[in-house]
């Protein structure tokens, strides 16, 4: 089955990466932890080969570039509907 991603244009996602990268976070542990590594933006383009998405960091608005072999997961953050 094949998501169609098109549906998802202009919305918020949270995408989870493939890659972890080990962290120590003090001398006095034995093991190092792992930490999440993820992108977060709005879905700007889809390609045949991953996902384009836009976001905001340090004041400055950049677009990533994630191929589809490097995602894990992704989180679509749907609108809230309002009651009236």
């Amino acid at each position: 089955m094949k998501m169609n991603w098109e549906n998802y244009i202009g919305f918020e996602v949270n995408i989870i990466m493939k890659e972890y990268y080990g962290v120590v976070h003090s001398q006095k542990m034995d093991e190092p932890f792992y930490e999440i590594v993820f992108k977060t933006g709005r879905l700007v383009g889809i390609y045949d080969d991953g996902l384009l998405i836009s976001g905001v960091y340090e004041n400055r608005v950049v677009e990533s570039f994630v191929p589809f072999e490097s995602i894990k997961c992704v989180d679509i953050l749907l609108p809230v509907k309002r009651e009236q």
